[in-house]
């Protein structure tokens, strides 16, 4: 299908244009207007007949009045493309019960009734991959956060907490494993070649936790034994054929185990952890308590198939995961404006854990670049919103980087200021005021000021106000002591022009660059718009070292000599600092060339200096491998936008891409005899030695650099490392280089890999990736090529994702001046949503951007927008994000 041209694309077809309709603006939910559900729902019992085309769900529902509520004499009931089969009340066929769009309304009129209401639903249908769905033969479930009422009527929502007890039938041939939450209670066979299952899960949970799987899977298990000896039997299931593929999946969960043991106290509460890998998946994975579903992706993993990234992925998603079943399932969330609550200290607890596997610096730095990539330009654009959000429209909107990924960095603020032990306390005294509870974000600042010891009453305002604030550094040396005066700016987001200032804690030291001596880092917390901070200098010449560690989400403002930027590069004690000066350093340089700030002999001392420090770090012998890749990348073209569109200045993409380029090959150039002695070094450390992570890290880097300056050469070594690749990291990195490069090389191994794996779907969806990514001058040709290729469907998100995900992350193609890689990003747009609007609507932020681009760009995203706005029929995943793009 050609999807630009659609036939619900009205541009281009002024019959349609006119015909198109902006559809009603769905109802705005706000926080303020919380109030309690006026029924508890203490149990409910389900029970499933399983078949792909059509399932017949009866559940039955305990429930009695809130005395915490206001009263009402009627339950509603949310539900969402159910076929309603009967109600019943205390037993009794009822019909005085009404609908209200899809919501059923029952008349209660006692303290205490059982509801039991039957419905039907067609799994196979269910493209929107929400409720229960069918995949690859199999059924399984994706709740959160509003997809329990496409299973049943319910008041779906997270503050209401029930036990669940659950009986499944069905086929035994079509589905031979039967898994639910909790633990099983009952299993046999039944006539006419089916079976059941029976599971009960204790502890209450809300509907958004719930999971159902149903298919022909096999296990990988081993037992865990925790602290208070209770053994946990844990399993990895998969379909048959990936089997041999969960070993590492599986010794990830049992780590994760014993470090939240070990480290924040949570041990495990039921006799069983099952995890389901699924290849039809919105998400990334699914917590569901003692049922976690998970896409493919970060469950399958081996040498040949898999690269480090992918290594580290799946052990911290599976981490990610588990420590739901503390911060998020044992205390879960009032209402979906509290997610950080569960989302953003989860995600601080799988970066802890992360950082004591594999090294805190490196795992630091990669934090700090996913935030700066996705969250730093939400904070700037039409979307921006408070970790904890005040409205909106659809939910799934709000399952962003600021709520993820600052949530994060919010919290790590509470335990850089109150140290490890005491923010343990504060955690300790959170799980035992609130477990078994639905908890608000004020309940968690509330255990961390009590049991820390800390007022955070200003620091409140992390959760309140959006934006990413910005602190300028200006010193003066008095003698010995250097006054560091910092200021700092919130800038206006959309509904927010004002903003009160904000407690940012800082590590700080101060180096002297003419003796060599390291400062001692002291804790600095900036709580008003301006402050002076006495500190200690350690020699002449001396260089402030701030924000070390990137202790604060913020942008640091300050005019450092390249001098002083060497000298932090090369010799700051603290690792995410030398990062950051590395950064800054390349940063200065690409922002006002590409600014047109530079004369050419200007131009020329820039790249002199990057390529000065970047021949210190490739002949720092004292450097491990992994910090060396991460010192020599360069900011990314996303990070070089941002810092370009600051003020009165706008981002020009096309100005960006090509100056970077440029200092690429002028590396390549300088420093190509250091790279391809490195590059030998590096190749020659085998793959299972522990230094091989770093020395391929290191290899990737070098030969992304030499494409940039010396292609022939570059696609002569890529060529080589591919073909001699005995591991999915070498050659992903090789191919990656190819693929940006106009040589028979490139065809010829793009042709071996895909034959290679194309019964691999999720290495497939490296295929796609890579192309779509590249710096190939057809790019957009290739894609839309790619776009008919037989294994390329819109109704599987990873396969999506892969093609017009990567397409809209690669700056040279979806920027073209011409605005075609706009058009490209709004046809799949039109074509996706009515398949599956979650999808859809994650990519309509790219082009939200429009208000921070030059000119002629920013109108052709604009009209693209107006062009979305104006589809009859939009979803509402995607009408929000649209309008809120064109109005922000």
């Amino acid at each position: 299908m050609d999807i630009a041209t659609t036939p619900q694309d009205p541009e281009g077809n002024p019959e349609l244009a006119d015909a198109a309709k902006t559809p009603a603006d769905p109802p705005v939910i706000r926080r303020e207007d919380y109030r309690p559900f006026p029924w508890l729902v203490p149990e409910i019992r389900l029970r499933f007949d399983l078949g792909l085309e059509a399932t017949r769900v009866v559940s039955k529902l305990t429930v009695v009045r809130n005395a915490k509520a206001d009263m009402s004499d009627t339950i509603r009931l949310e539900g969402d493309e159910l076929e309603l089969l009967s109600v019943k009340v205390d037993g009794e066929p009822v019909t005085n019960w009404s609908m209200d769009a899809n919501d059923l309304i029952v008349p209660l009129s006692a303290e205490a009734h059982e509801l039991e209401i039957a419905t039907e639903i067609a799994p196979r249908e269910n493209t929107k991959l929400m409720g229960l769905y069918a995949s690859n033969g199999m059924l399984c479930t994706q709740c959160e956060a509003e997809g329990f009422r496409r299973i049943t009527f319910f008041p779906d929502r997270p503050d209401v907490l029930s036990t669940y007890s659950v009986r499944m039938e069905g086929p035994k041939d079509q589905f031979p494993i039967l898994l639910c939450n909790g633990n099983m209670t009952a299993s046999g066979d039944l006539e006419a070649g089916r079976h059941f299952a029976e599971w009960h899960d204790p502890w209450p949970k809300p509907s958004y936790l719930f999971a159902l799987v149903a298919g022909d899977l096999v296990a990988n298990s081993a037992p865990f034994t925790t602290r208070s000896g209770r053994e946990v039997e844990c399993n990895i299931w998969v379909r048959p054929e990936d089997l041999e593929r969960t070993d590492h999946a599986l010794k990830s969960l049992r780590r994760s185990m014993k470090w939240d043991e070990e480290t924040f106290g949570r041990e495990y509460d039921l006799d069983l952890y099952n995890i389901v890998a699924v290849s039809d998946f919105n998400m990334g994975a699914m917590e569901n308590k003692g049922l976690n579903v998970f896409n493919t992706k970060y469950v399958l993993a081996d040498p040949d198939t898999a690269t480090d990234a992918d290594f580290d992925a799946v052990e911290g998603v599976i981490a990610h995961e588990y420590f739901h079943n503390w911060s998020g399932n044992r205390v879960t969330c009032r209402d979906w404006f509290q997610l950080s609550l569960k989302e953003g200290f989860t995600v601080l607890r799988d970066q802890l854990f992360s950082q004591d596997m594999r090294g805190q610096a490196v795992k630091r730095i990669e934090d700090v670049r996913i935030l700066r990539a996705a969250q730093f330009p939400e904070d700037a654009g039409p979307l921006a919103h408070p970790i904890r959000p005040d409205s909106f429209r659809e939910i799934s909107n709000f399952y962003t980087a600021t709520v993820y990924n600052k949530g994060a960095e919010v919290i790590r603020m509470m335990r850089s200021m109150a140290g490890v032990d005491r923010f343990r306390q504060g955690t300790d005294l959170y799980f035992e005021r609130h477990d078994g509870e639905a908890a608000t974000c004020e309940d968690f600042i509330k255990a961390i000021e009590e049991g820390a010891g800390l007022d955070l009453e200003q620091f409140r305002l992390w959760y309140s106000q959006a934006g990413t604030p910005r602190v300028s550094v200006e010193q003066v040396v008095d003698g010995d002591t250097l006054v560091l005066n910092l200021r700092q700016s919130v800038p206006a987001t959309p509904g927010q022009p004002e903003k009160a200032p904000m407690a940012i804690p800082l590590r700080v030291a101060v180096h002297s660059r003419a003796t060599g001596a390291l400062g001692e880092e002291q804790l600095i917390v900036l709580d008003e718009a301006e402050g002076a901070f006495k500190l200690p200098v350690a020699g002449e010449d001396p260089v402030v070292s701030i924000n070390r560690g990137f202790t604060a989400p913020v942008v640091i403002e300050r005019n450092l000599t390249g001098e002083d930027l060497g000298f932090l590069a090369a010799s700051d004690d603290d690792p995410f600092a030398r990062y950051e000066a590395m950064q800054e350093l390349s940063v200065k340089h690409l922002v006002a060339a590409a600014s047109g700030e530079l004369d050419q002999a200007e131009r020329a001392a820039g790249k002199s200096a990057i390529g000065d420090a970047m021949r210190a770090i490739l002949i720092d012998e004292a450097l491990d491998d992994n910090m060396r890749g991460e010192l020599m990348s360069l900011p990314s073209e996303t990070y070089l936008f941002e810092a370009m569109a600051t003020r009165d200045r706008k981002a020009d993409p096309g100005a960006i891409h090509r100056e970077r380029e440029q200092l690429k090959a002028a590396m390549a150039s300088t420093l190509k005899r250091e790279l391809e002695s490195v590059y030998a070094r590096c190749d020659a450390v085998p793959f299972d030695d522990p230094a091989g992570v770093g020395a391929r890290k290191v290899a990737t880097q070098i030969l992304a650099l030499l494409a940039a300056g010396e292609p022939e050469l570059a696609a002569s070594i890529a060529a080589r490392q591919f073909d001699a690749a005995n591991n999915m990291t070498d050659r992903q990195g090789a191919l990656m280089v190819l693929c940006s490069l106009k040589t028979p090389e490139r065809d010829e191994r793009l042709k071996v890999f895909y034959e290679r794996y194309r019964d691999n779907a999720l290495v497939v969806d490296k295929w796609f990736t890579l192309q779509a990514l590249s710096f190939h001058p057809d790019v957009l040709e290739q894609v839309k090529t790619l776009a008919e290729h037989p294994d390329f469907t819109l109704h599987n998100p990873n396969r999506v994702r892969s093609l017009y995900m990567a397409f809209a992350g690669n700056p040279q193609a979806f920027h073209a001046a011409d605005g075609s890689g706009y058009r490209l990003i709004a046809d799949v747009i039109i074509a996706l949503d009515p398949i599956n609007p979650q999808t859809a609507a994650r990519f309509v932020s790219p082009l939200g951007r429009w208000r921070r681009i030059e000119p002629g760009r920013a109108a052709q995203m604009k009209a693209q927008l107006e062009r979305l706005a104006a589809i009859d029929g939009l979803s509402r995943d995607t009408f929000e994000q649209v309008t809120r793009s064109l109005e922000g």
